[in-house]
């Protein structure tokens, strides 16, 4: 971003939304819309209504933000609001997040599927995307979004910790337990 208002820090903007200034929290909005939307997106593949719950992901913490302490980072707890926003909005709907957007660049490395674009290759390369989409899909919750955060995302173990509200003790074992699930599957099918 490269705006005057890059100085300013999101604390200093949280501080001047809490004593009444609500352009300071536009500002907020501005500085992680793009990041909130391709977040939601994760979850909510129609367009027009994850952009419904990007918007009442920052409704809820404009409403939110008077009890914001600033024991995390701004962005960190905003990521929180999204994720637990598009989750329920989910449920509502009666939908499991879809993570069939997962790409994991290990299996690029793979030099089956790095061989020239042939109708087995094709095939074998659908077969394993097939077989992870249902891994990821069959993972507890905690497991798909720490995986998430981390693939999608890029956050630090330290971000994700914040995010989930749990140790990052707890993210690296969950991150760990969910690839280990998709090699386990995957396994057999690189091996022939």
């Amino acid at each position: 971003m490269n705006d005057s208002n890059h100085k300013i820090t999101d604390q200093m903007l949280v501080e001047r939304v809490q004593a009444g200034d609500q352009r300071a929290f536009d500002l907020l909005v501005k500085r992680y819309q793009h990041k909130i939307i391709a977040l939601v997106g994760r979850y909510i593949h129609d367009q027009s209504e994850s952009l419904d719950v990007a918007q009442e992901t920052f409704i809820k913490a404009y409403k939110a933000l008077k009890n914001f302490r600033g024991e995390s980072a701004f962005y960190t707890w905003l990521y929180r609001i999204a994720i637990n926003t598009a989750k329920n909005y989910l449920v509502a709907r009666s939908k499991r997040p879809p993570d069939r957007d997962l790409d994991f660049q290990d299996l690029e490395s793979e030099s089956e599927l790095r061989d020239l674009e042939t109708p087995e290759n094709s095939l074998h390369r659908d077969e394993m995307f097939e077989v992870m989409t249902r891994t990821l899909e069959q993972l507890p919750e905690e497991l798909r979004v720490a995986l998430t955060l981390r693939e999608l995302e890029g956050m630090s173990y330290d971000e994700i910790s914040e995010v989930m509200g749990c140790p990052i003790g707890t993210v690296r074992s969950r991150i760990h337990r969910a690839r280990e699930a998709i090699d386990n599957e995957l396994k057999p099918m690189l091996s022939n």
